[in-house]
């Protein structure tokens, strides 16, 4: 999805927005929304990427539905979360 690119010993933060077309199952008016980060620790990685989403979320006015799943991606040299959760207006 992304590839990592870093500077040994430099730490990468990243946290972007993102909103997925809604889903046909979907009530009201429900999108993915996102959050991504790349950072030198797992820990912060996903702690960025949780801070994305909710950023996101909140910039686009949504209600979270749900528990945000997370999911990383092991280092090399940097680790990569993406935070998913369901969000309704």
């Amino acid at each position: 999805m992304m590839k990592h690119m870093a500077a040994a010993a430099v730490m990468i933060g990243l946290g972007v927005g993102l909103i997925a077309m809604p889903s046909a199952a979907s009530a009201k008016s429900c999108v993915l929304a996102g959050g991504e980060a790349t950072m030198v620790t797992g820990d912060l990685a996903r702690f960025m990427a949780g801070a994305a989403l909710k950023n996101s979320m909140k910039d686009k006015g949504l209600t979270p539905v749900g528990n945000p799943k997370i999911t990383c991606k092991d280092p090399s040299p940097l680790t990569y979360c993406l935070a998913q959760q369901r969000a309704c207006k």
